[in-house]
């Protein structure tokens, strides 16, 4: 008898989308759950993969996808407020995230993986840190047992932090964080899914905490760098104070889909690291890919 399938939330955005294309190449069944569900276009006849409309704030949407569920991912994410639609940090992060966990605890799971992110701390500057961080002890309040995976910044083919610095590196002059000094550990995208696929096989891990960060310890500045280097391009960068960024995030702050929030400014004023004390790769038996070797593969060849 074939075991129910692995309900992936969010299976439609960047995370949700490689997370189900490890589990079919796995040979799992998945259920993709999102506010607009669709099935991905690489299916093939065999492919075990349905989609189910849900959205976090309905307690029977969520019921309904974890249905019959052997195991569930909350991959769904939300770095802008829409609060026209209700749609808030509070209540996708926070109250959604926590309704997913009792829903699963009461429908019998025993495996759930909550993504969050490397830095969630309820003392943050950032709504959205903050956020994070109220959404992992309400899962955690609701099923003791889910397991907390903290990524790092995520990058691979069709993102969002790539993407924006190609735009960025094609201009004369590139403005940056403070002084481009702020850490991270870029990690891809894909080593991340296998990373969330594992922790819903049937073997049972000791550790409820995750961080995963790349292999490489970056500077801003040296992102930037090692970006236009693959694209052949040498501007100028120029260091911009963080009032100035938080300026110009509040004065986007009116747009249906700002390209800057001071959330993200916020982000950057602080080192993105893994803890190494946290559960990582390695407990995983994974050896996360370096942005060096991906750039290429990412940028298309620029």
């Amino acid at each position: 008898m074939q075991e129910g399938p692995t309900t992936v939330f969010g299976g439609t955005g960047f995370l949700g989308r490689a997370i189900v294309r490890e589990l079919v190449e796995a040979g799992r069944p998945v259920r993709i759950a999102a506010r607009h569900p669709r099935l991905p276009e690489w299916l093939e006849p065999g492919d075990h993969v349905e989609a189910v409309a849900c959205d976090l704030r309905d307690e029977s949407q969520v019921a309904t996808a974890l249905a019959g569920s052997a195991a569930a991912i909350n991959a769904v994410s939300l770095y802008v407020e829409r609060r026209r639609s209700g749609l808030t940090f509070e209540a996708i992060h926070v109250a959604g995230a926590g309704r997913l966990a009792r829903l699963a605890r009461d429908a019998g799971l025993e495996r759930l993986v909550h993504v969050s992110g490397i830095g969630a701390s309820s003392d943050s500057p950032s709504a959205y840190v903050r956020a994070r961080a109220s959404g992992e002890e309400a899962v955690i309040e609701a099923m003791p047992k889910a397991i907390l995976l903290r990524p790092g910044v995520l990058f691979g083919p069709d993102d969002a932090l790539l993407a924006g610095l190609v735009r960025l590196v094609r201009l004369p002059l590139v403005p940056l964080f403070g002084r481009g000094t702020t850490r991270l550990q870029p990690v891809h995208v894909d080593d991340v899914a296998r990373a969330a696929v594992r922790l819903t096989a049937s073997r049972p891990v000791a550790r409820r905490l995750f961080e995963l960060g790349g292999p490489e310890v970056l500077s801003y500045r040296q992102l930037v760098e090692r970006v236009a280097a693959q694209l052949e391009r040498r501007p100028r960068l120029l260091p911009l104070p963080f009032l100035a960024w938080h300026l110009v995030a509040a004065l986007l702050a009116p747009l249906p889909s700002p390209p800057l929030t001071r959330d993200q400014v916020w982000l950057m004023q602080r080192d993105n690291l893994a803890d190494p004390d946290a559960g990582s790769f390695a407990d995983l038996g994974i050896v996360p890919r370096t942005l060096h070797d991906s750039l290429p593969r990412c940028l298309g060849g620029g």
